[in-house]
């Protein structure tokens, strides 16, 4: 066989001459270098013996079977790799999507508990109006006619109004010292008829967070139920139901829209009634809402004493009953004391339980003049400490009692004095008793006059003149551009005389027509004052002046009328910051996205 060199050099001599290295002219001196020059060819140039001829067949096919060997060696190793690379890119691929789906889970997780998570309690007891979350509304008009749908759902189409009369009339009244802004208007007005229809909608209000006012009879004084935020009001007029009564338990049951003067006529029939008596037409819902009293607190104390149990639909819908029906315990937190005098902005009440009692076999009336106010009101300091139990005393000055007569709203003229009414009930001859330690008393402080009813029918006439000083003064209204404030107050009792006169001499400084009259018993009374726009500011420096006195004598901003808006920066100055801080923490607490009543009591946001 011949030598792998002999091969070469016959397979090398049938390579065409062409595979030389081309020619190029040569220069002088320059060597020139072929592939026959080659030191490779010059080596083959070497004698060979005979022996070493091979045969060039079997060259050729060592030749291909050693290419055929390493190109399958390659496409093996080709291949290998090619399973090498693709094993390795479907387990990447793999756990590319993996991990993209694990950080999709993890980020819906976290978005969920992010949502739905209440987020960590600010560690404060208290909340400053500067770090207080701002109300969080949505009234955009398509939330709201979204809404409108699903009241309509709730109450039925019947009972949900957007009439534009109906809407102005739900947002302030005439006899209302806070007037109402024109954007102040609610959307719609929303009639339910029982605490689940209230919670329906309490619970639509709040996934679309629409501001709510809640609105039993009106009669509130300092813009309680004004909607500064727009929203709805949701009229309580169709829940005005007696749902329960227990005489044997002296309580009954009512729904809120009730008014305390039918409750009263349908509480006579058993010989009962209900001592809590504010001006005419206001409802429970309402009385409740303020903690109002009247002109029996004197003997009977006020809304808080006569309030067994509340049911509250809460801000997300929620139904809470505050209590049972017992009339003491010890079990948990008072939340029925909380909610009265709230003002409807930590819930809706739609549900009482009251206390009633039985009616005094004997009632009378009496009527005291006094040459001054001031004189006036020491009669009262010295039946309250004698200590008589009678069961209301009323004053009303001289303006007061002019005002009435020039409204022609009585039977009777009366005398346009500082006046003094009594209330007397219970045996006849201790009625008759306290008759005659009153008149001695305020022969002591050198009343005018002193007369008392002989019989049923004189005692109403004589008593009707009481009930009648706001509207009296309303009749006064020189145009359409007159406004009527009425604000109270209450002292301790020994400063009463003192702060009624001082008051009485700011008005007539002012120049301005009022009134004094209050339940002087508890040492509260009341101014009415007639303005018109130009007078505005002068009747703000002596509502001013009579509050200021009152918090210097010991006293409080109001007795009954409530905060509502007006009264709200008198409040800072009664309690002191940190006090109303506490309340707002509260209302924060109880009502996060601000929707009941909002900018009552406290405000929740700066320049609101």
């Amino acid at each position: 066989m011949a030598s792998p060199k002999a091969a070469f050099r016959a397979a090398r001599a049938r390579i065409p001459s062409a595979f030389t290295y081309p020619r190029t002219p040569l220069q002088p001196g320059a060597i020139t270098r072929t592939f026959s020059t080659s030191p490779l060819a010059l080596e083959d140039k070497k004698p060979t013996s005979p022996s070493n001829e091979e045969d060039p067949v079997s060259f050729r096919l060592s030749l291909y079977e050693s290419t055929f060997q390493r190109i399958s060696r390659e496409k093996a190793e080709t291949e290998r790799q090619s399973r090498i690379y693709s094993k390795t890119y479907n387990d990447t691929g793999r756990r590319t999507i993996a991990t993209i789906a694990a950080f999709g889970v993890i980020a819906a997780a976290a978005y969920y508990l992010g949502k739905h998570r209440p987020k960590d309690l600010a560690p404060e007891s208290t909340t400053p109006l500067s770090l207080a979350q701002p109300p969080q509304h949505d009234t955009r008009k398509t939330v709201l006619q979204a809404a409108w749908v699903d009241f309509c759902q709730i109450v039925g189409k019947e009972n949900v109004s957007d009439n534009v009369d109906d809407c102005k009339a739900h947002s302030g009244s005439e006899w209302s010292s806070y007037t109402t802004k024109p954007t102040e208007v609610p959307f719609a007005i929303v009639y339910p008829a029982t605490t689940e229809e209230v919670s329906k909608i309490m619970k639509v209000c709040h996934k679309r967070k629409i501001p709510v006012t809640a609105l039993s009879g009106g009669t509130s004084l300092e813009g309680h139920f004004a909607p500064t935020r727009g929203g709805i009001c949701i009229d309580m007029g169709r829940m005005d139901k007696i749902l329960d009564f227990h005489p044997e338990d002296l309580d009954i049951t009512v729904q809120p829209a009730l008014g305390w003067e039918d409750l009263n006529e349908h509480l006579a029939e058993s010989n009962m009634f209900f001592p809590p008596d504010p001006g005419p037409g206001a409802k429970i819902g309402g009385m409740i809402g303020t903690g109002c009293s009247g002109t029996n607190a004197f003997r009977y104390g006020t809304m808080r004493e006569w309030v067994v149990s509340l049911t509250v639909v809460m801000a997300d819908g929620t139904i809470v009953k505050t209590r049972r029906r017992p009339r003491k315990s010890s079990a948990g937190y008072n939340l029925t004391q909380m909610f009265i005098g709230s003002e409807g902005t930590l819930g809706v009440v739609t549900e009482a339980v009251l206390k009633v009692t039985i009616l005094p076999a004997n009632q009378s009336v009496a009527v005291a003049t006094f040459p001054t106010i001031h004189a006036a009101a020491e009669c009262v300091s010295k039946v309250v400490a004698q200590g008589i139990q009678i069961n209301g005393m009323e004053i009303l000055d001289d303006v007061q009692m002019r005002c009435i007569n020039d409204s022609g709203t009585t039977e009777r003229k009366w005398d346009e004095a500082a006046t003094l009414f009594f209330k007397f009930a219970g045996t006849k001859n201790g009625v008759k008793d306290q008759i005659d330690m009153v008149r001695k008393l305020a022969k002591q402080a050198k009343n005018l006059k002193f007369e008392f009813a002989r019989d049923e029918e004189e005692a109403q006439s004589l008593w009707s003149a009481r009930k009648e000083a706001l509207w009296s003064v309303m009749a006064k209204r020189r145009d359409d551009t007159d406004h009527v404030w009425t604000t109270d107050v209450a002292v301790p009792i020994s400063r009463l005389p003192d702060i009624i006169q001082e008051t009485k001499d700011k008005l007539k400084e002012s120049g301005l027509l009022g009134g004094i009259c209050g339940h002087v018993g508890d040492g509260n009374f009341h101014t009415i004052l007639l303005y018109n726009d130009a007078e505005k500011e002068t009747a703000e420096h002596v509502v001013n002046f009579m509050v200021d006195r009152a918090i210097e004598m010991e006293g409080t901003i109001t007795g009954e009328h409530g905060v509502g808006l007006k009264k709200r920066t008198n409040l800072i100055a009664e309690l002191g910051d940190d006090t109303v801080d506490a309340m707002r923490k509260l209302k924060q607490a109880y009502d996060p996205y601000c929707l009941l009543n909002c900018d009552k009591i406290v405000q929740m946001e700066a320049g609101k």
